[in-house]
């Protein structure tokens, strides 16, 4: 299942594992991506706090964690290829956190009421 943040970031969840990154939407909006900012293995993340930024050549955007977590795995080929966000942003995630509250996904929005919300955006 895949959730979805009012500020652009998805978590698809595998059991107790998110993989996190910015949704389609939001790799449209930035334009060409020329770097990620992730934090490191064994970092702590926070829902609503921040964790990394992206960067376009348009602008920056920081990046805020949808669920609590450990980092147990960052993505390294975005390191080399950031432009692969651009590329396909749902298989191309940004980090992979063990969730420590699996209730917090109840405060994100699934597919279709996340499109409900894009859409309401850019009227």
């Amino acid at each position: 299942m895949i959730y979805y943040s009012k500020s652009h970031e998805y978590a698809r969840v595998e059991g107790n594992t998110a993989f996190i990154g910015i949704s389609d939407y939001a790799q449209k909006a930035l334009g060409n991506v020329v770097y990620v900012d992730m934090p490191e293995q064994g970092d702590d993340v926070t829902a609503g706090e921040e964790f990394g930024a992206v960067e376009s050549v348009k602008a920056a955007s920081d990046l805020f964690a949808p669920v609590s977590g450990a980092v147990v795995n960052i993505n390294e080929a975005l390191i080399d290829n950031p432009r692969l966000v651009n590329d396909d942003a749902m298989a191309n995630w940004i980090i992979e956190v063990e969730m420590t509250d699996p209730s917090e996904l109840e405060g994100l929005m699934d597919e279709e009421a996340y499109k409900a919300f894009c859409a309401s955006e850019t009227h």
